[in-house]
This record gives C-alpha cells, sequence and structure tokens, in this order.
C-alpha cells in the first residue's frame, strides 16, 4: 500500500478517512456491492489489520439445465432463473477483500474473456458472442465503464443503457454505492480531478445458466482508488446477463445475492470457486 508517511497531515484528509470509515459501517448495514471494496481498501491503507484467510469449501458453481421449466418453492411455481440469482453465495470475513498472500495451490483453468469487437451505448465495450464466457465479459466492461468514470452521471448513463427493462436502473447498487462513496468522501456526484478509480477484473465464476438466454456470472474485482492517496481492494458483482438478439444486457428482476468480495489469487478466492480470468487476445 502507498501512505503519506513523513507528510504533514491535512485536516480534510484526516476528515474524509474518518467519513470513510462511516461509509464503511453503512455499506454493511445497506448491503451496497460495487464500492464496498474501495472503502475496505481506503479503510485498510489507514489502519491496517491482520489478514487470515478464512478457508471456504461451499461450491458457488451450479446450473439450471436448460429450458423453461420451474421449480417448487412451498407449492407455488418458482422461476428457475429468480431460483438461480436468490440462492445464497458463500460469504467471507471483511479482510478477505484486503491484499492477502497469493495461492500456491493450482487455480485450475483460467475462464478466457472473449474480446470485444465494438464500443456499445454508454462507451461500454461489447459484441461478445452468445456465450457464458461473452456474458462475464460484458458484465465485467459494464461494471468497470461505470465505476471507472468516477461520476454518478456516468454510472447512471451506463445503466440506462444497459438494464432491460424491469431491471435495476436508480436502484442500481452501483449507483447507490457510488453515491454512498461520494457523501462519505464529500465529494459532488461530478467527481473530484484528484480522483481515479481503475477496476480490473481478475476472477470470475458462472453461477448457472437457464437455456442459452440467461446466464448468471460473477466477477471479482480489484480495485484501486487514489484520493490524496491510493488504496487496493476487491469488490465483486453478479447480475442477471440476457441476450437480447444483439448483445447481453443486464435482464430483469432482484439483484442477484452477493457474491463475495475476495482479493483475487488467495487460497479464499479459490475456496468460494472463482477462477482467474485471461482476455482473449485483440485480432
Amino acid at each position: 500500500m502507498i501512505s503519506r508517511r513523513g507528510a504533514n497531515h491535512q485536516p480534510a484528509a484526516e476528515w474524509s478517512r474518518r467519513k470513510m470509515l462511516a461509509l464503511l459501517i453503512g455499506a454493511g448495514a445497506t448491503g451496497v456491492l460495487l464500492v464496498v471494496g474501495i472503502v475496505l481498501a481506503v479503510v485498510y491503507a489507514v489502519a491496517p489489520v491482520g489478514h487470515t484467510a478464512e478457508q471456504k469449501t461451499t461450491s458457488t458453481s451450479s446450473s439450471t439445465g436448460g429450458g423453461t421449466g420451474t421449480s417448487m418453492r412451498s407449492g407455488t411455481a418458482v422461476d428457475p432463473r429468480d431460483a438461480l440469482a436468490d440462492k445464497p453465495m458463500p460469504t467471507v470475513d471483511e479482510d478477505a477483500s484486503h491484499p492477502g498472500p497469493v495461492s500456491t495451490h493450482d487455480p485450475g483453468v483460467p475462464i478466457i474473456l472473449p474480446a470485444p469487437t465494438s464500443i456499445g451505448p454508454a462507451k461500454v465495450p461489447t459484441g461478445f458472442p452468445r456465450t457464458p464466457q461473452g456474458a462475464m465479459a460484458q458484465l465485467a466492461a459494464i461494471d468497470q465503464t461505470a465505476l471507472q468514470s468516477s461520476t454518478l452521471a456516468g454510472a447512471r448513463e451506463v445503466i440506462r443503457a444497459w438494464a432491460l427493462p424491469g431491471g435495476p436502473t436508480s436502484s442500481w447498487s452501483g449507483v447507490r454505492a457510488m453515491a454512498e462513496f461520494f457523501n462519505a468522501a464529500g465529494l459532488s456526484g461530478g467527481g473530484n480531478s484528484r480522483l481515479a478509480i481503475v477496476a480490473t477484473p481478475l476472477m470470475g465464476l458462472i453461477k448457472g445458466s437457464v437455456g442459452a438466454d440467461f446466464v448468471l456470472p460473477c466477477v471479482d474485482f480489484e480495485v484501486d482508488v487514489t484520493l490524496q492517496q491510493t488504496a487496493r481492494g476487491a469488490a465483486a458483482d453478479c447480475q442477471r446477463m440476457v441476450w437480447t438478439g444483439a448483445r447481453w444486457m443486464i435482464g430483469p428482476g432482484s439483484e442477484p445475492a452477493p457474491a463475495p468480495s475476495v482479493w483475487p489469487g488467495t487460497d479464499t478466492a479459490l475456496a468460494v470457486g472463482y477462477r482467474d480470468l485471461r482476455q482473449e487476445a485483440l485480432r
């Protein structure tokens, strides 16, 4: 981590750090997803704690068969897409999102993300194929573009362009998390010239699919945030991805159960089912 050792502490910087801690508490209560990792990273940079990776053995890689069948819950038919989205993900300790020791275990075969072939609405890379890997690549591009915009307007533009009717819009966890972040940091929704956010998708898993046109991928990012100092943490996101005939989009329905935010490459990341992501070379 990069710290400001030997520098004069400015009141504004200390105020922002206290607000970051308050945001951490609020984020845990509301369950916002994307910027929790950023907050953890900033708090960790200010007051490091010992990292202890806790092994989790719960499997998260499940697949619902093709077709449009339904399952039964308490005598009521349940849409299999909802059942898949609602299925709980493994939970990890909060410090699992902090930078930690890289695992020496074999991570298995990586997931190859196809390369984009064009730029779509809101400047999001697109043109991914109708495959589970294509759905994951599109989700990674959506999240990455929204987060790296470093503005509320940028996040809103992305979700308006990439959510189908009935899907998350202003209620999207990405918008809510960025709003919480700006409020806590004392910044306007327009961002700040000193703020830079870089989100790099490094691991992921396919939670499952229903037919060929509904895939539920989860992407685990390394997030680097710079605001007077640089800090790093992990943030993960799962979404319902629906093939529209031309591109993958975030589908209707409530957002899926939260994915564990785990520092990529650690024993914990492997234990919860994440695999390394590799980007296909651009043609």
